[in-house]
């Protein structure tokens, strides 16, 4: 996002870059055995403390006046190290987001103005899913009416659900239409936490199922309104998506860059094969192209102008299928090196295409995208 990103953004980005080189680096191989390895704990804090968990925040409480392309420069740095840490970046600006499209700014004070760490505002939902999936899966019951609501059954997939004080979940009020957002306190007695989700790639950023007997839930917004909410909230962070895949693309050039200048074969560097050279190339202008992209879109959003929705949309849709065939390129580059654990490489193609499943399936997102254009919104 070089070429688009303003001083400010430019200094923010060098702080991140910093950040990621002194505290992702080192461990990077043993977080990604989570849950058989150690979390991200020490990490979140230090996170918290350069303001990391503070993007989308109303800016009298610590957010920024451009948050989305703040956001998108943050993810970019960070996924470049570790795509794990951006997940759980993006999961927490979700959550804000959603709880600002809901209007809710009592919500947001009561998280900000009582002090604490980074369990402040940490926030768990399921990343994950797209609007639909929840329309068509969600098992989470919200009994009562008058602010009183108790949920009951099971909640998927919930990203920090096992680590945050508190988790915004979807469910259905008995009688009502539709679903809706309900805060609730993750670490309460009616919440139980199951064990950790594996999955394929951006293993430290923790998910779980939740099942829930009877915990009260605060309603966020109006009932039967979630959908929207979640609609309006992605719209704006899909572009975030795509500043993450970005991220993992620039590590696997980096890392396969500088392997070809340093690896020897046949009494020469290999960077200098033209074969070598192909991938190198394919990489770099994949890598060029998403960073553009990504950069306008984020400013677009930012500022409101014309077909923004589609053009974060979009963002978030193409990138990380470019990122998919950067990476498996960066792979194939190394060699045999390129599947060992040493280098990173088998890592950014696991959390490549784990990126693709971020707010629901590329398939999903793609059909969104041309219903927002049967809708009216012009295409080109």
């Amino acid at each position: 996002m070089q070429a688009t990103v303003s001083e400010d953004l430019e200094l923010i980005g060098r702080t991140c870059r910093e950040f990621a080189d002194r505290e992702l680096v080192e461990g990077r191989e043993e977080r990604d055995r989570y849950p058989f390895g150690p979390p991200f704990e020490r990490t979140l804090e230090k996170a918290f403390e350069v303001g990391l968990f503070s993007i989308m925040l109303p800016e009298e409480a610590g957010g920024s006046p451009d948050p989305v392309g703040t956001l998108c420069v943050i993810l970019d740095e960070i996924c470049r190290v570790d795509a794990s840490l951006g997940g759980i970046v993006f999961t927490v600006a979700l959550a804000q987001e959603l709880i600002h499209q809901a209007g809710e700014p009592k919500a947001i004070k009561e998280r900000t103005s009582s002090g604490g760490g980074c369990e402040q505002l940490l926030t768990a939902f399921p990343s994950f899913t797209d609007r639909c999936e929840i329309e068509r899966s969600t098992a989470l019951r919200a009994v009562g009416a008058n602010g009183d609501h108790r949920l009951e059954g099971l909640a998927e997939y919930v990203v920090l659900g096992g680590m945050a004080r508190r988790a915004l979940l979807p469910a259905r009020i008995d009688g009502g239409d539709g679903w809706s957002l309900f805060m609730v306190d993750a670490g309460g007695d009616a919440v139980r936490a199951g064990k950790p989700v594996l999955s394929l790639g951006m293993h430290a950023c923790p998910a779980v199922d939740l099942e829930l007997a009877g915990a009260p839930g605060r309603l966020i917004g109006e009932a039967g309104r979630g959908a929207g909410y979640l609609e309006a909230a992605a719209d704006r962070l899909f572009v975030a998506i795509g500043a993450m895949a970005s991220g993992v693309m620039k590590g696997s050039f980096d890392t396969a860059f500088d392997y070809a200048k340093e690896r020897v074969q046949g009494g020469r560097e290999i960077v200098g094969w033209s074969e070598v050279k192909m991938l190198l190339a394919d990489m770099a202008l994949k890598v060029k192209l998403a960073d553009m992209l990504v950069g306008e879109a984020a400013r677009a959003v930012d500022r409101g102008a014309g077909g923004w929705t589609l053009a974060s949309r979009a963002a978030g849709v193409c990138v990380p299928e470019m990122a998919r065939d950067v990476t498996s390129n960066g792979v194939q580059l190394l060699g045999g090196n390129g599947y060992m654990k040493d280098y990173g490489q088998e890592k950014r193609f696991r959390d490549a295409r784990q990126l693709q499943t971020l707010l629901g399936s590329s398939a999903m997102n793609r059909l969104a995208y041309i219903e927002k254009v049967v809708g009216g919104e012009p295409a080109c």
